[in-house]
């Protein structure tokens, strides 16, 4: 029988430096929206689920999701790792893909490479970005990780530490030893014991910035589609000519510094 892979969106509109994000205009539509068109475009997606927080803040997240038809949960605000296994459960997935939705130019055809790769040679964990001491070199806001239910299923029951819980799947791959197979492929087994594979691109990336956490973030992707003519079928490479087309466009949002691990919401914390 073929796998169930579920696609889970996590957004909320607290965010941090950005707050209401999720819901702001790009060519006409809300930014939740157009990472959802996106995501389920993904040949390899059985379902995608927009996952959302029980906040009294996120009731116009939910309604909005509703009358959109956009399938949707809501969980624990902080505690994303449990939003994500909770949303995984009821939907009965055998393999959870992690998205966030702030990135709306990511790219169903990663999302496929990552999903074929985990179902074809059995990993525990595959993503196509790790933070560092790790290199990326895809641009920020193409982020794609997949894991099967199983090893969801085994952190939600063992991860205690709040990064674990807030940022969902470090606990997959912290202290992994990649080696490198291809110029696309690194493998490696966990410090817990899974097996863990990143994807690369054959050229670095890693530094562009495409994702939407501030105002310049903003004002880039709605260039970025203005470009487009608003349309959204668009690939990741087709932006990556644009820029270069235009490299006046990533001066946008070149000053913005990007978060990491370690930065954990203070409001988790307090009592």
């Amino acid at each position: 029988m073929k796998p169930k892979v579920v696609a889970i969106i996590q957004g909320r509109m607290s965010s941090s430096r950005l707050p209401g994000k999720i819901f702001a205009d790009i060519a006409g539509q809300p930014m939740l929206q157009r990472v959802f068109i996106r995501t389920s475009r993904s040949a390899s997606v059985t379902e995608t689920i927009f996952a959302t927080t029980t906040d009294p803040s996120d009731d116009p997240v939910a309604e909005y999701c509703d009358f959109s038809g956009i399938p949707f949960t809501r969980g624990s605000q902080f505690d994303v790792l449990d939003r994500y296994y909770q949303t995984a459960l009821q939907a009965k997935a055998d393999v959870v893909v992690r998205i966030t939705a702030d990135c709306p130019v990511i790219d169903p055809e990663l999302i496929d490479n990552v999903v074929n790769t985990l179902l074809k040679d059995e990993y525990d964990f595959v993503c196509n970005r790790l933070p560092p001491p790790w290199t990326r070199t895809y641009p920020i806001g193409l982020d794609v990780e997949a894991c099967t239910f199983k090893v969801l299923k085994k952190a939600w029951k063992e991860a205690k530490e709040p990064q674990h819980r807030e940022h969902a799947m470090p606990y997959f791959y912290e202290g992994v030893q990649l080696s490198r197979q291809s110029r696309t492929l690194e493998i490696g087994t966990s410090q817990r014991g899974f097996n863990i594979a990143l994807l690369h691109h054959t050229t670095d990336f890693g530094d562009y910035r495409w994702t939407v956490d501030t105002p310049e973030d903003l004002e880039f992707m709605r260039q970025v589609y203005s470009r487009f003519n608003g349309r959204d079928n668009f690939l990741w490479k087709e932006v990556l000519d644009l820029v270069h087309d235009e490299p006046k466009l990533m001066e946008i949002n070149a000053g913005v510094q990007h978060k990491t691990l370690k930065d954990i919401d203070t409001r988790a914390t307090k009592k």
